[in-house]
């Protein structure tokens, strides 16, 4: 019986993939990682999608092996297969670097199907491949990107976007809001929350005993004590001398600048910005395409690249998969992790 599961495949794991916006580069990246057929020996593949779509992407690129079955739930998942769910049987028109409404509503249909298999524990994990934030926009999405809409959907009182490549791990406080949000997002309770939710996820997600974090500043160097802004002296320090006082390892507020120009990233395990450019510029500048958005705090596991749809060159064949490719060894790294068995499954 041993033998025949592992045949089978049923004791693996079941990753999940949303499809997407079809007229940006999500199904190309897709085609072109699920085709290194190492990927396949890992999980059990559930793409929530169309087979027109990938029939469509798989002849403009020209990658006549990559094959694919049509199932109707994911136990129907098999070993070394890629498996799909068609989510919208309606004949679709696809116009690789446009944006439009179809596109974007079928982008919902895919992450909805997944989420709700996600949620019931159909699916291990969930890889979401790039939306577009504005045509995806309906009376049932309503949020400014997937790490909202998730959140919500699996009944998660709080999240963190944390970013990840390699040994580097930036998450940020704040999220996609505007700029002149952020100070008054920022609050004692709220960015101590944000703080033990990435201490909680590197010990949990990524196995790190005793995490070291490093705390970044809101101000030009860190408020240069007062002179550029008081942020740091009235609320950031304050928070940080409470979880050290909790037995926490909480370091800073840092200057961004020389923290990262410095190299002083190394030194930790985590990192938490303040919002959302002050992390992810220095991140996907060190990260070099090989990054990785990762939702810590809810009870699934999902990633995703840490690209957008990248229309200007949807359907040329130019894409970058390794992005994706390794958001897809995270989430299953993730899910042994938080068994308890963590594996390096990356390449």
């Amino acid at each position: 019986m041993q033998a025949q599961a592992e045949e089978s495949g049923l004791d693996q794991k079941i990753i999940g993939i949303s499809i997407g916006d079809y007229n940006g580069i999500g199904p190309e990246v897709v085609i072109k990682a699920l085709s290194d057929n190492r990927l396949l020996r890992k999980a059990r593949v559930v793409i929530y999608g169309s087979t027109r779509i990938l029939s469509y992407y798989r002849k403009t690129l020209k990658l006549s092996n990559f094959n694919y079955q049509t199932i109707q739930s994911p136990d129907e998942a098999r070993a070394k297969k890629i498996s799909v769910i068609n989510v919208n049987d309606d004949q679709l028109e696809i116009n690789p670097g446009t944006v439009t409404q179809e596109a974007g509503q079928f982008a919902f249909q895919s992450l909805e199907r997944a989420t709700q298999d996600l949620r019931s524990g159909a699916i291990d994990a969930l890889v979401t491949a790039p939306i577009n934030k504005k045509n995806i926009q309906s009376e049932e999405f309503n949020f400014p990107g997937h790490t909202e809409y998730l959140t919500k959907s699996l009944g998660a009182k709080e999240s963190l976007m944390l970013m990840v490549c390699e040994d580097l791990r930036v998450g940020v406080a704040t999220g996609h809001i505007p700029v002149e949000k952020i100070k008054d997002k920022l609050t004692a309770e709220g960015l101590k929350q944000k703080i033990l939710l990435l201490d909680k996820s590197l010990r949990e997600d990524f196995g790190i005993q005793r995490p070291r974090i490093a705390v970044m500043g809101l101000n030009p160097h860190a408020g240069e004590d007062g002179l550029l802004g008081t942020e740091e002296q009235e609320l950031i320090d304050p928070v940080i001398r409470d979880l050290r006082n909790e037995g926490k390892f909480v370091y800073g507020p840092f200057s961004a600048d020389g923290f990262f120009g410095k190299g002083q990233f190394s030194k930790y395990d985590g990192i938490l910005a303040m919002y959302h450019d002050q992390g992810l510029v220095p991140f996907k500048t060190l990260a070099s395409g090989s990054g990785i958005n990762f939702t810590a705090g809810l009870s699934g596991v999902r990633t995703s690249p840490d690209h957008g749809t990248a229309y200007d060159i949807a359907g040329k064949g130019t894409a970058d998969e390794n992005s994706f490719r390794q958001a897809f060894y995270l989430a299953l790294d993730i899910c042994h992790t938080r068994e308890g068995d963590k594996i390096q499954v990356q390449l």
